[in-house]
């Protein structure tokens, strides 16, 4: 028998895209269903594995649910990829935010304390922890200042990861993982936002795309090669934490003209800036030094952002032209 492995967040973007790695490495895949989910697994069914990956129906936020889960299926990894993921909600969201994203990490960390602490643990930590960045290339070692409840949500996670790691003996590690995107990002992620409406007006369902800060710089990978350093994490000896990155970073203005370029556009004629779509405090720059996670895991990034938009572009076009 193959290694169990316990993925929440199974219907997201990573959760999809490490699913399918660990079945491909002979894992077999037990995936958490959030109980108020519906028609959320586009994504396993688009990567061919739905049928291939147990669901399991349960809530981050209920203790007992998460126990119940983990005695059902009782895993060696657990990959803790649940989240509400999207920045700019967490500003109307906080409480929800707080619930998932940081009180929903400590239910699941005492429920692997409870149910088989053996279990090695893998928490999503994020650049948003860094916010007002306090050095021009975060690594492990650089301070946290979170500028918004999504961020600060994440951090609290972070630490309670690294407490019960430190209290409890767990093999529990952190990727600190910076902005990575794929054609299985939700449409309210700028990235895919931008692909989506460049598909959109070349195929002229839409004539102008709407932004907030263009000069906002990012440091954007692969999805796909991201969730491959979460699994290397959890095959090292000693738990310990992560930043996974490029080390690029790059204008959301350039990767709307990348994108826009794939199809004979000037994105300077249909991208508009809107003030309302600031958000109350902006991170204006996020770049990451992954020189640690290529030393102690040997890994480095396959996909730079100049194939990764084009592979989100050329999705889209084939989504938007099926369209009605």
């Amino acid at each position: 028998m193959g290694k169990r492995a316990f993925v929440t967040g199974v219907t997201g973007q990573d959760g999809a895209y490490l699913s399918k790695l660990l079945l491909d490495k002979g894992y077999a895949v037990t995936g958490l269903m959030a109980r108020r989910a519906t028609e959320t697994d586009w994504r396993l069914r688009e990567l061919g594995i739905f049928d291939a990956v147990e669901l399991i129906r349960g809530d981050m936020t209920d203790l007992q649910s998460l126990c119940i889960a983990l005695e059902a299926a009782p895993p060696d990894e657990v990959y803790n990829l649940a989240a509400q993921s999207f920045v700019g909600i967490s500003w109307s969201q906080p409480q929800h935010t707080t619930q998932v994203n940081a009180i929903g990490t400590l239910n699941l960390l005492d429920a692997v304390r409870r149910v088989i602490p053996s279990a090695r643990f893998y928490q999503a930590s994020t650049s948003e922890m860094f916010g007002l960045v306090q050095a021009s290339n975060q690594d492990e070692n650089t301070p946290f200042y979170p500028r918004s409840p999504y961020g600060v949500a994440k951090l609290a996670a972070h630490w309670f990861t690294v407490n019960y790691r430190e209290s409890y003996g767990l093999h529990a590690s952190c990727g600190i993982l910076f902005n990575h995107e794929s054609p299985l990002r939700g449409i309210e992620f700028v990235t895919r936002k931008v692909t989506d409406a460049v598909a959109r007006i070349k195929l002229g369902k839409q004539k102008e795309l709407r932004l907030g800060n263009i000069d906002a710089r990012r440091d954007w990978g692969y999805a796909g090669d991201y969730v491959d350093a979460m699994w290397r994490m959890l095959q090292q000896d000693k738990a310990d934490d992560y930043v996974i990155a490029t080390g690029t970073t790059t204008t959301v203005r350039d990767m709307c003209k990348i994108a826009f370029d794939c199809v004979g556009l000037d994105h300077e004629a249909h991208v508009v800036v809107d003030p309302a779509l600031f958000r109350p405090a902006e991170v204006d720059v996020l770049l990451g030094n992954p020189a640690k996670a290529k030393r102690v895991l040997g890994w480095t990034p396959a996909t730079g952002l100049d194939a990764l938009i084009p592979m989100m572009v050329d999705a889209d076009l084939r989504r938007v032209a099926r369209e009605p």
